[in-house]
């Protein structure tokens, strides 16, 4: 099981890319769980055992904060490209998964 943690702005489009990611990974036969939270909640969150960290568009300007604690916590972590943070971006997102492991 591969643990994903999307940090958002906490607004509707990440619920919309959650479901991509686990539409697309259920086709590859790839067990995930994806979890979105916002950026007042990733400090906490992060230290719950996730294997991946992916950043909304939206809130790369936080990436430097977030990569510290990812860093403490040996967790990979990019921003997600804006063609992958849309309902049809799950299959660029595998991808991106896929090269984090």
């Amino acid at each position: 099981m591969t643990k994903i943690l999307l940090v958002c702005s906490g607004g509707m489009s990440s619920a919309i890319v959650v479901k991509a990611i686990e539409r697309e990974a259920a086709k590859e036969g790839m067990e995930v769980e994806v979890k979105a939270v916002g950026t007042g909640e990733y400090n906490e969150e992060v230290k719950n055992g996730w294997n991946i960290v992916l950043v909304a568009p939206q809130v790369r300007h936080r990436l430097p904060v977030f990569k510290e604690v990812a860093k403490e916590l040996n967790i990979p972590i990019e921003v997600i490209s804006p063609q992958g943070y849309s309902p049809l971006g799950g299959k660029n997102l595998m991808q991106q998964i896929k090269g984090m492991l």
